[in-house]
């Protein structure tokens, strides 16, 4: 089972060594609708990094190494894409400690229930080109309500956790979540409805990135077998090249498949369940392309996904040494795709399902 709420995971996690070289984000991505109820995919993300150095105040870390910030991001992706990235000084930042977090800096606020806030980046507030965002305003204020969790169990375990064996962890408390509210964004206002926001919310931390690295997930899901469209159903795939402190684990990835209350598990951290992995990424001039295949003692999947690279951003980030990594890491929440699920049998395999996704996040890159 890995529809387990797990609100410890969802916490901040950067103690220990992580305070001095760590990061930690929660990430939330969904669909509001604009004046015209056209749909516009829209992400934002809190990530904060290497605590330990702020009494030095806000550092980029592209000087001196040591970064240390929490850094608002928000943006949407398709027409007129863009990417807001506000650095906020530790020192006026507040953060709950404990499984119900809460992370308050000037205007933002970020809960498991709730976030709001307003800035505007524009050419005085940039400063120096370093600080790697576009131009912009935005505000809003959201309810989230996490419905499913992708919780991959050994991998996140209080040990595993505790002993930082992970360079990078990762836990989707609300793989499929609803948000409700309103967005001010260039001006423009958006409304985000409960069963039109196809949303998505979880959180990575560690002391590094993996490369490659593979996010695909949609809740937008509709039966191509039984000729219906999902309420309750939704997919999350991720990973890459996870290393175990520094010995790397050559393309694995974790997936679960969740099919109106039946839950289909690829995870390779369990390895008792057998689970092998085959995927790749690669592009042509319009768009980018992944297929993923995984099976276990029990089933198997094969899948395959699109996204117009016009529609996306090449996410930037900052890593806990201060450098830059990925100058391509490919992000959209405009996806398309199809998964035939089969049940293994030793006279014919059964198929279980076959599903169109729409509204899929997809991120694809690979270190410099």
């Amino acid at each position: 089972m890995f529809n387990k709420h797990d609100k410890k995971k969802n916490k901040y996690m950067l103690n220990g060594s992580l305070k001095r070289k760590g990061y930690d984000w929660w990430w939330h991505s969904f669909t509001a609708l604009d004046e015209f109820n056209n749909e516009v995919p829209f992400f934002f993300e809190f990530y904060i990094i290497n605590p330990k150095y702020k009494n030095k105040g806000l550092n980029l870390g592209l000087i001196n190494h040591k970064p240390c910030f929490l850094m608002i991001k928000f943006g949407h992706w398709g027409e007129n894409k863009k990417e807001l990235n506000y650095f906020i000084d530790l020192n006026d930042t507040t953060i709950k400690h404990g499984k119900d977090f809460n992370i308050t800096a000037k205007s933002c606020v970020l809960s498991e229930t709730l976030s709001k806030g307003a800035f505007t980046i524009d050419e005085n507030s940039i400063g120096f080109k370093e600080k790697m965002t576009d131009l912009g305003s935005c505000s809003w204020n959201l309810e989230i309500n996490k419905e499913i969790a992708w919780n991959v169990g050994y991998g996140t375990c209080d040990l595993l956790r505790e002993i930082k064996a992970f360079q990078m962890y990762w836990h989707a408390e609300g793989m499929k979540t609803t948000f409700s509210g309103e967005i001010i964004f260039d001006g423009k206002k958006y409304r985000v409805i409960p069963d039109k926001s196809y949303g998505y919310a979880d959180k990575n931390w560690g002391r590094g990135f993996t490369s490659p690295w593979v996010w695909l997930s949609s809740n937008n899901l509709y039966s191509n077998k039984n000729n219906i469209k999902y309420n309750n159903s939704v997919f999350d795939i991720g990973g890459g090249r996870p290393k175990v402190y520094f010995l790397p684990l050559n393309r694995k990835l974790l997936s679960g498949i969740y099919i109106e209350g039946k839950e289909y598990e690829f995870n390779f951290s369990k390895f008792w369940t057998h689970t092998k992995t085959k995927f790749n990424s690669y592009e042509d001039q319009e768009y980018i392309y992944w297929t993923v295949d995984q099976s276990n003692k029990e089933y198997y999947y094969k899948s395959n996904f699109k996204c117009k690279k016009n529609d996306m951003i090449h996410i930037r980030y900052i890593d806990p040494t201060g450098t830059v990594k990925f100058h391509n890491l490919w992000n959209g929440g405009n996806g398309t795709g199809n998964i035939k699920l089969y049940k293994k049998n030793k006279k014919s395999d059964y198929l279980i399902d076959d599903i169109n996704c729409s509204n899929v996040g997809c991120e694809y890159g690979e270190f410099d």
